[in-house]
């Protein structure tokens, strides 16, 4: 099977195999003409660098018969033996074109070197007369050379004239040549690319067609495509995902059917359920018997018993009125005034109360019957068992971002693994309350998803010191 990267290997192959040949004969053809090109300019070069070295011997060599230092000798027995060696290396450059005027320029750089030698030797002899006469002859053979030079290198110039019109109509042929090749080049990639990307896209467009027509819910139209490679797969694979897709939808809408005929009689049975509760207590009925039993209390001056009766009443029908939705802090706090009436009836003067709450937090939304569960809680577990009672204190404060509501009391505390218990969430064996039938864990949750957040509740609680439960509430709900 001929896979998709088998083809993009061997057109990456075809294409570094053009590329590479191109790029080597115009690498090949630079390189011949740069070569050219440096051994000529060594010629001149050559030439320049001899003439140089003539005219700073002389200067050395007249520094050393002025100065008698050591370091004008030396530098001039240094530059007299690079002129040595520079001879030699013009006898490299000889041609026909140039012989006579060389074999001149090599007798001069003789002649040159001979009166340095005389120069040297008569100085060290102290004969002025001989120095000042060799001196003046070396002299004008480097003047000699030095206009030499000139004509070497006219000569030079003449010689190799035709190489440089042989450069520039190479440089044209290879601006010519390298336009046909790239234009070669890239007509015959294009079509590889050409042939070569149909190739792949075509299937590609069918495949794509077929996805979008499943995406519609169209599982009918089979995909057919002709490859001998992955898309072939892929196209098989996605073929019998279509009837796979099809009989599975076929199932979805047959169970989808008898959950809904489920649900419809679910929903039945809990409306039977319902009417099946409301048939057995009437909320108003007992409204409105609780309020004959107030007036009628009243009516034979037992003021605390009518009081008490109202308290009832109302705690009742705020309880029953708000399971489900939301209230206010103020609306809280009156329902929660109604159950500590209650208590404070039933444990006299064993439990004391206070409650504080800040002026700008009356309007703070939170989950209804939120306080009354902790406050009765406490009661239960701090106040009741004890024969001398004890203290409950609320105080709800704004700070921040957040509402602090703080429930207070100095019973017994509770014990570590309890509190943990709480703050983890595990329900089990919680209390209660017995007028709410909400406890701690439901509370905590309830708020937890009313504000979108876990962090709302920490417990502070010292044995036989007692429990401070504060709830921390963000003024704006997350999310």
């Amino acid at each position: 099977m001929k896979t998709i990267r088998n083809k993009i290997i061997f057109l990456f192959a075809v294409i570094w195999i053009m590329i590479s040949l191109i790029w080597c004969l115009m690498i090949y053809s630079n390189q011949r003409t740069l070569q050219n090109y440096n051994e000529i300019l060594q010629r001149y070069l050559l030439i320049k660098e001899t003439s140089q070295l003539s005219q700073d011997s002389i200067n050395s060599l007249n520094h050393y018969i002025i100065n008698s230092a050591e370091e004008p000798k030396n530098e001039y027995l240094l530059l007299s033996e690079k002129l040595k060696k520079m001879q030699e290396k013009l006898n490299r450059l000889k041609n026909r074109n140039n012989f006579v005027t060389l074999m001149n320029f090599d007798n001069m750089i003789k002649s040159q070197l001979e009166s340095m030698e005389l120069v040297y030797l008569f100085f060290q002899k102290k004969n002025d007369t001989k120095v000042s006469f060799h001196f003046n002859e070396a002299a004008k053979t480097s003047m000699y050379i030095s206009e030499t030079t000139l004509l070497l290198i006219n000569g030079e110039l003449k010689t190799y004239e035709h190489f440089y019109r042989e450069i520039i109509q190479q440089s044209k042929h290879s601006v010519m040549l390298g336009f046909l090749t790239l234009a070669s080049t890239s007509i015959t990639i294009f079509l590889i690319f050409f042939k070569f990307s149909n190739d792949i896209t075509r299937p590609i467009v069918t495949l794509t067609h077929a996805a979008r027509e499943i995406s519609s819910g169209n599982f009918e139209q089979s995909i057919d495509i002709q490859t001998k490679d992955e898309i072939n797969f892929l196209a098989s694979t996605l073929n019998q995902m279509r009837v796979n897709l099809k009989n599975l939808i076929g199932e979805i809408q047959i169970k989808a059917k008898v959950e809904r005929e489920l649900q419809e009689h679910k929903l039945l049975l809990k409306e039977s359920e319902l009417k099946t509760l409301q048939s057995q207590i009437n909320p108003h009925f007992l409204f409105n018997t609780l309020n004959i039993l107030a007036k009628k209390a009243y009516l034979e001056n037992a003021k605390e018993t009518s009081d008490l009766i109202i308290s009832v009443s109302d705690l009742l029908r705020y309880n029953i009125k708000s399971m489900s939705i939301s209230t206010t802090i103020q609306n809280e706090i009156k329902g929660l005034e109604h159950y500590l009436i209650i208590q404070q009836a039933r444990f006299e003067e064993r439990v004391q109360f206070t409650i504080q709450v800040d002026g700008d937090c009356h309007f703070f939304k939170l989950p209804s019957l939120t306080l009354q569960p902790f406050v009765e809680n406490a009661i239960i577990h701090a106040i009741e068992p004890f024969a001398e009672g004890g203290n409950i204190a609320i105080r709800i404060q704004k700070q921040g971002l957040h509402i602090f509501i703080e429930i207070a009391d100095n019973g017994p505390g509770i014990p570590f693994d309890t509190v943990q218990s709480i703050l983890k969430g595990i329900p089990e064996n919680e209390y209660k309350g017995q007028s709410t039938g909400i406890g701690i864990y439901n509370v905590i949750r309830r708020l937890q998803l009313f504000y979108g957040k876990n962090d709302i509740i920490e417990i502070k609680s010292i044995a036989n010191q007692g429990t401070c439960i504060i709830l921390r509430l963000p003024i704006q709900k997350e999310g």
